[in-house]
């Protein structure tokens, strides 16, 4: 499924194609794919070339690793995330491995390489869900995530569903017309508000 993308100005298809559907298909993703999605994140941008990201990725085909990883989701996106092939918990690091200093940019450079990694999905026909919603300290027991990483998020992948085969509330969130604020009330020129 496709939805359509109300842009103000023209902008490249894969980021107009890209949404967050609740509804997937029960159709896995070939791990051929999986690996150009991580492959493409890995490429990403980081602050002293740091890469501090890293992914734990389950697979419906390891029921284990599965429900250990859904069961480190809020119960609100349990609820739609059991259906989908792929999730993914992801973590960063907090200190870089050059000098052990700080890293103030490890949640941003997490940012650049999931964005990488949507595109490159986007790319392939594959959907994304990204979730702030987790519990990170589970996340960090269960897969024995070591300390100075934090668990961010999770991130549901696979094929978009039909929405017309979904409960009520999951089928209206994905039938919803796509929103944004517009560009006035995010770019600014010259002081804090002013529009360009």
């Amino acid at each position: 499924m496709t939805k359509e993308t109300p842009t103000d100005f023209p902008i490249h298809e894969l980021i107009s194609a890209r949404w967050s559907p609740c509804g997937f298909e029960n159709r896995p993703v070939a791990a051929d794919d999986l690996n150009s999605l991580f492959e493409a994140a890995r490429w990403a941008a980081s602050s002293y070339n740091e890469q501090p990201w890293s992914f734990i990725v389950t697979t419906r085909d390891n029921t284990a690793d599965f429900e250990k990883a859904l069961s480190c989701l809020v119960d609100g996106n349990q609820t739609w995330a059991k259906d989908a092939p792929v999730l993914v918990i992801t973590c960063t690091s907090l200190a870089f491995d050059r000098n052990r200093k700080p890293n103030a940019a490890a949640e941003y450079d997490l940012g650049q390489a999931v964005s990488n990694l949507s595109t490159e999905a986007t790319s392939r026909g594959l959907s994304l869900h990204q979730m702030i919603g987790i519990f990170p300290d589970k996340a960090r027991e269960l897969f024995e995530v070591p300390e100075g990483v934090n668990p961010m998020t999770a991130i549901a992948i696979g094929y978009a569903a039909d929405p017309a085969g979904l409960p009520d509330g999951l089928r209206s969130r994905d039938l919803a017309p796509r929103s944004r604020k517009p560009q006035a009330g995010f770019v600014f020129s010259g002081k804090w508000g002013h529009t360009r």
